[in-house]
């Protein structure tokens, strides 16, 4: 059976990338990735085959034989409970209650991200981003590294049990994060991050994936108002 994944460079689909080196798919489970890429924003995300697998024509969408699904949390944990157990945590579980908040708690992180993504990236002139929403963003987004940071001082994982699915949501989210905020400050998610950037199946992704086309710089401050 082969797993078809609608899928663009370096956005929220690259957790299921990661999911399925992770897993093992073609060596463990004897399936078949197709990829199917698009440009982030083109024509072909609205009026080709992607809006007859995800209702909103966003990425990531999976299909599995006659089943298909959307939006990367409910992926992460379909594919958990089918074919990956380990990487996850039954109901009455003693960490279910932490892995759940942790899946949902990455896309709080990721939805700050992309409405800095559609102010400092996606703008062209005479659009120009706003600085005050820019910087509660910027904020708001800080904020949700404390809170990281402050889980990790403690375990190298989210999961006291160890590296789990919600490692992979929230995994994703530090290779953008650092264009919005300077991680210095938050040593224990810098620790957690070389942690992910050193495991075999996060290294043969990115190496997939090659060099970033999204940010034009490596960093970008809030805009003077």
């Amino acid at each position: 059976m082969t797993f078809r994944l609608h899928h663009v460079q370096y956005a929220r689909s690259i957790r299921i990338l990661w999911l399925i080196e992770e897993i093992g798919l073609e060596e463990k489970l004897g399936r078949t990735l197709e990829v199917v890429e698009y440009q982030i924003g083109s024509k072909q995300m609205y009026e080709g085959e992607l809006p007859k697998v995800s209702t909103a024509s966003r990425v990531p969408a999976l299909e599995i034989g006659n089943k298909r699904i959307s939006e990367s949390g409910a992926i992460v944990q379909y594919l958990i409970e089918e074919f990956a157990p380990e990487l996850g945590v039954d109901p009455g579980g003693a960490e279910r209650t932490d892995y759940l908040q942790w899946i949902h708690y990455s896309e709080t992180m990721a939805s700050l991200v992309e409405q800095l993504n559609l102010q400092m990236v996606f703008l062209r002139p005479p659009a120009k981003p706003s600085p005050i929403v820019i910087k509660l963003n910027v904020a708001r987004l800080r904020h949700t590294l404390v809170g990281l940071d402050a889980r990790l001082a403690d375990r190298d994982w989210l999961l006291d049990k160890g590296f789990s699915g919600a490692d992979i949501m929230l995994g994703f989210n530090l290779f953008a994060v650092p264009y919005y905020v300077k991680l210095d400050e938050f040593p224990n998610i810098l620790a957690y991050k070389a942690r992910i950037e050193a495991m075999p199946s996060y290294q043969r992704v990115i190496e997939r994936e090659g060099e970033q086309r999204f940010y034009q710089q490596d960093f970008y401050p809030v805009p003077e108002e």
